[in-house]
């Protein structure tokens, strides 16, 4: 087996520089789908065609080339300004292929800086542009929705009800 290092790619045998190319092509497909920044463990998903960013941070990151599934652990921030929705989690997981996203423990999401959504497993539908939000064994899930109502910004008619007559006063019939 032949071992070259960077400098003396050029005087390996062809077959290791195609061995090589390769390997480099391998590393460098997932950069373009994840970058990670070490510092801020930061990663941005990108999907192809529209290019709008997905942006994760966490304490732990994981990348699975063959599954394209990515891994955050610990204090798991998501911000997807494309669909306007920002989340918190204890865990969350990108699946680029199935265009999902999966968030576990302790889940809050805020979308289009109003609405909002807590429970302990929410999954995103991208596509779809849909929440499905589980609750903790013997809870609830809570969503609050700012809901725009044309009818409470006016004010309001009160009905009209006929006087009542006092008691002792003598009425009038119209006849």
């Amino acid at each position: 087996m032949f071992r070259c290092t960077y400098n003396q790619l050029l005087s390996c045998p062809p077959m290791l520089k195609s061995q090589m190319h390769r390997l480099g092509l391998a590393i460098m497909l997932p950069v373009t789908i994840i970058t990670v920044t070490l510092t801020g463990k930061l990663s941005t998903a990108q999907s192809s065609g529209g290019n709008r960013p997905l942006t994760i941070r966490a304490d732990i990151q994981e990348y699975d080339a063959k599954t394209q599934v990515i891994t955050a652990r610990g204090n798991v921030q998501m911000l997807y300004p494309a669909r306007q929705i920002q989340a918190t989690a204890a865990q969350a997981q990108y699946f680029s292929k199935e265009r999902r996203i999966d968030f576990s423990g302790n889940v809050y999401i805020l979308q289009q800086g109003n609405n909002s959504i807590r429970a302990e497993k929410v999954t995103y539908l991208i596509d779809e542009g849909r929440f499905i939000a589980l609750p903790q064994s013997n809870r609830q899930v809570e969503s609050i929705y700012m809901i725009e109502d044309d009818d409470l910004s006016q004010p309001t008619s009160r009905p009209t009800t006929k006087p009542t007559p006092k008691q002792g006063s003598k009425t009038r019939s119209p006849l």
